[in-house]
């Protein structure tokens, strides 16, 4: 199915009006001056060329879709299933076309921001024939002086609290309505499932608990309807300034539950702990590979005199631990596998004592208060005949570990 605008022909007359002198970054700076130039009808026909391969994510079951720059090669890509792949029909756009395709889904604000930071997270809207809308997370940067886009599309549909297959302990400790304080953390790599796994677990509580969640993130993913409690959702860059100085105007707000997107900086970091050591229940994400790995990033990325104030605190405050992966099964699909802690008594210390070496032995013997390893995770999954070995192996932090397990 093509495209239903020829976008050649739609951006010519801005082409045709861009010095030959412009090159670089001073290029966008022309093609931002000249896009109101280009008419609301014009803008309207090429926002429905990018709505188009959008669509088609869906059809596709898609996760992502990556356009421009050059390492492109001007076709349309898409991850499914994990695999990065180009679209079959090749569009073949020219780096001219997709660089004011994207200039022209920007505000002068945001435009502003690219150019002078070189890159720009933002949410994307697209309305759906049969009524709703789709939201996408989307990523601009530069790729050797022309812009590329990534969009992620966020799944509409919310999943089950049981679909994570807790046990009651972990599920305690995830709702207000039993635990009213504790920061607890969702980790994996990037495109691991992250965001809905902390979306399947705001969702609980929205559904069981009288209360205010406030969620703050870079861009707002999934827009959660208030049922029993008052959801606020604050997008970085638009509604506040940055993580830290919207977790500390939530304070102000009377939250009960606060949201913090990703802890991706030192400052931001020491923001959850200080407002989860206030009273109140905090969830974030980490980039990290497991649950050991997240204490000792925390903990590492504060200067080395503050990081002995932070390891008590942290030990303190530490409510849970998912480190998740999506693993290939065996059907061609993909499936979560996850590693569990809980900040047992035991743990808190081996965290006050800088002893986190000893965590992982610990989740290996939790099981009776739901904690395990990713190990642990993936032997199951092996044994219910949804994984491969090798999958299992391919995937294991600890490959030793691993090979002992499968035997």
């Amino acid at each position: 199915m093509s495209a239903p605008h020829d976008l050649s022909s739609l951006v010519k007359p801005l082409v045709d009006q861009i010095p030959l002198s412009a090159r670089g970054f001073e290029r966008h700076r022309v093609i931002g001056r000249l896009i109101p130039t280009l008419g609301e009808f014009t803008l309207l026909q090429m926002r429905e060329v990018l709505e188009h391969y959008l669509a088609l994510m869906s059809e596709n079951n898609a996760s992502d879709i990556d356009m421009g720059g050059l390492g492109c090669g001007g076709n349309v890509w898409y991850r499914i299933y994990g695999a990065k792949k180009p679209l079959d029909e090749h569009p073949n756009f020219s780096l001219d076309e997709t660089n004011i395709l994207f200039h022209s889904i920007l505000t002068q604000d945001q435009r502003d921001f690219l150019l002078e930071h070189r890159n720009l997270d933002f949410s994307y809207t697209m309305p759906l024939p049969g009524g709703g809308v789709q939201r996408f997370r989307a990523d601009m940067y530069f790729d050797m002086e022309h812009l590329g886009l990534n969009m992620r599309r966020i799944n509409a549909e919310i999943r089950p609290f049981k679909s994570l297959n807790l046990h009651p302990e972990v599920a305690k400790a995830l709702s207000l309505k039993y635990l009213k304080y504790g920061l607890s953390l969702v980790t994996g790599i990037t495109g691991s499932g992250k965001s809905s796994t902390l979306d399947t677990i705001i969702d609980a509580n929205n559904r069981s608990v009288d209360a205010h969640i406030v969620i703050i993130a870079s861009p707002v993913e999934m827009v959660h309807e208030p049922k029993r409690c008052l959801v606020r959702h604050r997008e970085v860059g638009r509604d506040t300034k940055s993580f830290k100085a919207g977790a500390i105007e939530a304070l102000r707000q009377d939250p009960d539950i606060i949201m913090i997107g990703e802890l991706r900086d030192p400052e931001t970091i020491m923001t959850a702990l200080e407002i989860t050591d206030s009273g109140h229940k905090t969830f974030s994400t980490l980039h990290t590979a497991s649950a050991t790995e997240s204490i000792d990033r925390i903990i590492g990325e504060v200067a080395p005199e503050e990081q002995d104030r932070v390891r008590n605190r942290l030990a303190d405050v530490l409510t849970c631990v998912i480190s998740q992966k999506l693993v290939p099964t065996i059907d061609g699909k993909r499936t979560m596998a996850k590693e569990i802690l809980l900040n047992t008594p035991s743990i808190k210390a081996a965290i006050r004592n800088n002893n986190t070496s000893e965590i992982y032995q610990m989740l290996m013997e939790g099981a009776a208060v739901g904690m395990n390893t990713l190990e642990q995770d993936l032997k199951r999954l092996i044994d219910e005949r949804v994984i491969s070995v090798e999958e299992a192996y391919n995937y294991a932090n600890n490959k030793k570990r691993m090979k002992d397990l499968i035997g």
